[in-house]
């Protein structure tokens, strides 16, 4: 039986939720696709930290090159976080000839067409699954499965942090400062949450949308932005009223052949499927040309629900480079 090896650059939430979610897997993936998988070299700040038991210490390295340069590692799965050095890294596998998974969305918003062009360059697959919404195989459908299809609207709720605390205001009528810090308690909300209340996030993600919905790449800064900071109880009552419910929208249309785009708080009417998606969760509702109007909903964050996307285009790529066509 053939064995595709992989390299894991990051093994914090989203890199050590991906080793589980193909661990759990691995029996039922490896029937299917009649492809073994060896995760060969996983890159990790320190060797000092205790990490899994099931895992040889061996594997470990704070070397990058020990897995690009690495002639026998097949495909370099990314899940460091940040621009840079993530970037560089995954520009320099692809040079490699290796594969490339990230669900690094900051990384792939600010560098698509690099990172997209340099793949195709070197004939190599690149996925990134796992940067939009978490769990929901949203950019897969758009891509694959959907792909007949003009898209006409594409509206998002691509935050767990923002939608939770919109949530909460809502029902209970809770103000801001006294949710955001419940928000952090339980780990929707990162210590400094400005990336993910100002919208910068969300930009992040609806950057690669648009590029791969419309054809169309925009720079996140370029997209304009409101975050929800600015959302007072006097907004959401004035909502209430009438019949209405805020939430931080992302947002392209095609407008006659015109792409208008933004990402900001947006009074939905209450019949709008967005309107009645609640706390954690995200959610993406498209409209295209032959399928009509689709929504899909899920988790948008979390070991599992992310490592399942990245874990997802791991074995998309497998079945592409060697195994049997799923």
């Amino acid at each position: 039986m053939k064995t595709i090896t992989l390299g894991l650059l990051g093994f914090g939430t989203v890199g050590g939720g991906a080793y589980e979610a193909l661990r759990m897997t691995e029996e039922q993936f490896t029937k299917k696709l009649g492809v073994k998988l060896k995760v060969k070299k996983i890159l990790v700040n320190t060797l000092k930290k205790k990490r899994r038991d099931d895992i040889d210490p061996s594997v470990f390295t704070t070397n990058a090159k020990d897995i690009i340069a690495d002639p026998d590692i097949d495909i370099v799965a990314e899940a460091m976080g940040g621009i840079e050095p993530a970037t560089a890294y995954m520009l320099e596998a692809m040079r490699y000839g290796k594969h490339v998974v990230t669900a690094n969305k900051a990384a792939v918003a600010h560098n698509f067409e690099i990172l997209t062009k340099t793949a195709e360059r070197y004939g190599v697959l690149f996925r990134m699954e796992a940067c939009v919404a978490g769990g929901i195989p949203i950019l897969n459908a758009i891509t694959q499965v959907l792909q007949a299809n003009k898209f006409e609207e594409v509206l998002g709720i691509l935050n767990g942090t923002t939608n939770y605390i919109l949530t909460q205001m809502t029902k209970y009528g809770l103000p801001y400062e006294e949710v955001l810090k419940d928000a952090q308690e339980k780990g929707f909300a990162e210590a400094d949450p400005t990336d993910d209340v100002e919208g910068i996030d969300v930009a992040n993600k609806l950057s690669i949308l648009m590029a791969l919905s419309f054809g169309k790449y925009v720079h996140p800064t370029e997209i304009p932005r409101e975050g929800i900071t600015g959302v007072t109880m006097e907004d959401i009552e004035k909502a209430k009223a009438e019949g209405k419910t805020i939430k931080l929208i992302a947002s392209a249309v095609d407008n006659n052949g015109e792409l208008e785009y933004s990402v900001k708080p947006v009074a939905l009417p209450n019949d709008h499927p967005l309107a009645a998606v609640s706390n954690e969760y995200n959610a993406v509702f498209l409209k295209g040309n032959a399928v009509g109007e689709l929504m899909f909903q899920g988790k948008g964050a979390g070991a599992l629900p992310t490592g399942s996307a990245f874990g997802g285009d791991i074995l998309n790529i497998m079945a592409l480079s060697g195994g049997k066509m799923l």
